[in-house]
C-alpha cells in the first residue's frame, strides 16, 4: 500500500491517509487536547520553535503541532486528495 506524505512545513511530513482533523489551536478544548497529548507522550511538535498555527489529529490519537496556518495545510491536503482519488480522463480512454 502506497502512502502519500503531506508537507506540514519546514521539512516535516505526515501520512495524509491517517489525518482525522486539521484545526486551529485557539480554543480552550484544543489547548486541553494538546496538554493531554503531551502528558501521554502522544504530542509531536513540528513547529521548529515557531508559533503553533495548526493542530493535526491523527487516527493513531497522536497530536501534531505545525507552524503552518491550518487553512494552508487543509489546502495542501485537499490538493493531495484530489490527486489521489480523481484520476484524470485521457483522450484515449474516452475514445475521441
Amino acid at each position: 500500500m502506497e502512502q502519500t506524505l503531506l508537507n506540514i512545513g519546514f521539512g516535516s511530513t505526515v501520512v495524509a491517509e491517517r489525518i482525522i482533523a486539521i484545526v486551529l489551536p485557539n480554543s480552550a478544548p484544543l489547548k486541553r487536547l494538546k496538554d493531554e497529548a503531551k502528558e501521554d507522550n502522544r504530542l509531536v511538535d513540528a513547529t521548529h520553535g515557531r508559533k503553533t498555527r495548526s493542530i493535526i489529529v491523527m487516527d493513531s490519537n497522536h497530536v501534531i503541532l505545525s507552524a503552518i496556518q491550518a487553512e494552508t495545510v487543509s489546502q495542501r491536503f485537499e490538493t493531495l486528495r484530489k490527486g489521489l482519488y480523481e484520476k484524470p480522463i485521457s483522450v484515449f480512454e474516452v475514445g475521441i
